[in-house]
């Protein structure tokens, strides 16, 4: 179950985060680490920050996008400390940490931490599911991102324990939900077909696909049911051809 749980660092500036972060993980029984363009690799500072943990660093995956760091996820959460300028669907660490064990059974899952002094973009967080925010002192909410590593990793050791333990803390999703590669070329399908019907118009796109993405994060459209959009979709272009 832990096996199917990812963490992915973006752009991280100083290796010796990735390297606590890899201890943090490790702490907490998560061993799959990818790195999205990195500002340095592991070195060995890393190395010597992640103590016992070096071997997750040797594992880790390093990839130019986000996209290609969670396409074979079936949930996404994304880390995001402040406000944006478009709520989207929020879970708290703890509810965070039971929807990773309630899906894990059936997808890999990713937990996807930003820069150190920025966080992800808005861009990046609308490749997420859902954003989940750790509810620090308002007075002083500054937490290094191993901090943020560790707490989100151990609240999903919690819930998997719970399972474990047979408590009913954690229920397994029944759902069969897409992948996120699929769910990004559902995006391109319904842009495209919205360039061509004149819904959208590319100089002027305005944030309708924001809008858009948000609306069907939220609503989670099962397997299935992305395949009759897609499949209405195809309709309309094929009717407007």
């Amino acid at each position: 179950m832990l096996d199917q749980v990812r963490i992915v660092l973006v752009n991280t500036s100083h290796t010796g985060n990735i390297g606590s972060a890899a201890r943090a993980m490790k702490t907490m029984g998560l061993g799959e680490l990818w790195l999205v363009d990195p500002v340095s690799p592991p070195d060995s500072q890393a190395i010597s920050l992640a103590a016992s943990a070096s071997d997750l660093l040797g594992r880790a995956r390093i990839v130019p996008t986000l996209a290609e760091a969670v396409a074979d996820c079936g949930l996404v959460i994304g880390t995001s400390a402040r406000s944006r300028t478009w709520s989207w669907p929020m879970l708290d660490a703890r509810e965070a940490g039971e929807k990773v064990m309630a899906e894990a059974p059936r997808h890999k899952v990713a937990l996807v931490f930003g820069r150190e002094r920025t966080g992800l973009t808005n861009d990046e967080l609308q490749q997420c599911h859902f954003h989940v925010a750790i509810p620090a002192n308002p007075e002083y909410s500054s937490l290094n991102l191993a901090m943020a590593v560790q707490t989100l990793s151990y609240e999903v050791r919690m819930a998997w324990l719970a399972r474990e333990q047979g408590e009913g803390a954690v229920t397994e999703t029944e759902q069969d939900y897409p992948l996120s590669e699929d769910l990004e070329r559902f995006y391109q399908h319904l842009e495209q077909t919205l360039l061509e019907t004149g819904f959208i118009i590319q100089p002027h796109p305005g944030q309708v696909m924001t809008k858009l993405r948000r609306l069907f994060n939220r609503a989670r459209p099962e397997d299935f049911e992305l395949n009759i959009l897609r499949g209405i979709l195809t309709s309309v272009q094929k009717k407007g051809r």
